[in-house]
């Protein structure tokens, strides 16, 4: 694959200059600081009004809340996902196991991912279930191998995982901003979001399946009426996009962490640029497309979505706390915060067959409080 370079003349902001500094943030906070970033963006760019962040006191009883706990004891589940029969599959990230997860909090580990090599943000990450769950048993998995990002296909045969495939290599793996968020989408083709691990350029990179979301058939194949034919490049100009979901509309949304200024939601056309690393927000101009909503990076690093009756869900790690954002036609509306600092960083959302949405937590990281050394599912009434 060939890593083209563009040069370009940045104005610095005083927050830029600093980041010259090796001053900056990685608003994920899952691995060391990142390589340091200068595109900031300028005074002159205009960012959607950042949301607020009420508590949930005072509001009225019909607010979401946490109305059971499904499963403690676990380490950094990751990729979450639902089996026909109500069952959720789940990945743990540094421990490789995939676990089948029951409505009543039965856990049952269905085998481990040995292709897998965890390190900082990368290792075992999203999992999907094939459509066609109930015929050919697929399960899908996003790896952290030791020398790329890929995506492989494993069958279920009641509690027994079978011997995992390749389905696509050649992703671009590192320490930090794997992606790795995987879902089928209406159309039956799977999706998958990919970072650019730290090296900003390859989400500018047409040859490079870094920083972009792919579409693909269950075997790996540039799915049907993809931008480029012979690529399963849908997007391009992402920094590290974790969540991936689709509204009553067919539309797909992603969520996307941020550098040091702004995390982002996007709604998600085929061929287009989000902007990473030339813009970050809002303001890019005609060649890029901007974000439906902006975050605070401390108030988001949103990792998983889910969208439900109206409203997307999005769990955000540094910023402890479960956004809901409406949405309709006219596109986002304005985000509000639950769950506010009660259960630490939150990573994956996933709607449940009964209509309850499961968030798991990802404090489980060597460095969190002991009390909190253990990761949860929780079940949250919306």
């Amino acid at each position: 694959m060939s890593h083209q370079r563009v040069r370009t003349r940045l104005l610095l902001t005083p927050v830029a200059a600093l980041a010259l500094l090796g001053i900056t943030a990685c608003s994920d906070q899952d691995a060391e600081p990142p390589v340091p970033r200068v595109t900031q963006p300028t005074a002159t760019q205009q960012q959607p009004t950042p949301p607020e962040s009420p508590s949930d006191s005072g509001t009225s009883g019909r607010q979401p809340r946490v109305s059971a706990t499904i499963a403690t004891g676990l380490s950094v589940p990751w990729g979450l996902a639902f089996l026909p029969d109500g069952d959720a599959v789940v990945t743990e990230r540094d421990d490789r196991r995939v676990l089948r997860v029951t409505p009543g909090g039965e856990v049952t580990e269905l085998g481990t991912i040995d292709e897998a090599s965890p390190q900082g943000e990368a290792g075992l990450l999203g999992v999907a279930v094939s459509p066609d769950f109930q015929t050919d048993g697929h399960l899908f998995f996003y790896v952290t191998s030791a020398d790329d990002n890929r995506v492989l296909r494993a069958r279920l045969d009641d509690d027994t995982l079978g011997e995992p495939e390749v389905v696509l290599d050649g992703i671009p793996q590192g320490f930090i901003h794997d992606g790795g968020r995987l879902a089928f989408g209406p159309d039956g083709f799977l999706y998958a979001s990919t970072g650019e691990v730290g090296d900003p350029e390859l989400a500018q990179d047409p040859d490079s399946l870094g920083g972009k979301i792919l579409r693909i058939t269950p075997d790996g194949k540039p799915a049907p009426g993809n931008p480029d034919p012979d690529s399963p490049v849908w997007s391009l100009g992402h920094r590290n996009v974790q969540g991936l979901a689709w509204d009553d509309q067919g539309r797909l949304w992603a969520s996307e962490f941020g550098d040091s200024t702004w995390d982002e939601l996007n709604l998600i056309e085929p061929g287009a640029n989000y902007g990473w690393p030339r813009v970050e927000g809002a303001g890019g101009g005609a060649d890029y497309t901007d974000p439906q909503a902006v975050w605070p990076v401390e108030n988001a690093s949103p990792s998983g979505l889910a969208f439900h009756k109206g409203n997307l869900w999005m769990a955000s790690l540094r910023g402890q706390r479960l956004w809901r954002i409406p949405v309709d036609g006219k596109g986002a509306g304005e985000p509000r915060a639950f769950l506010e600092g009660a259960y630490g960083r939150l990573r994956g959302v996933a709607v449940a067959p009964d209509g309850t949405v499961w968030v798991t937590t990802s404090n489980h990281d060597g460095r969190g409080n002991p009390s909190e050394d253990d990761d949860r599912i929780l079940q949250v009434t919306p």
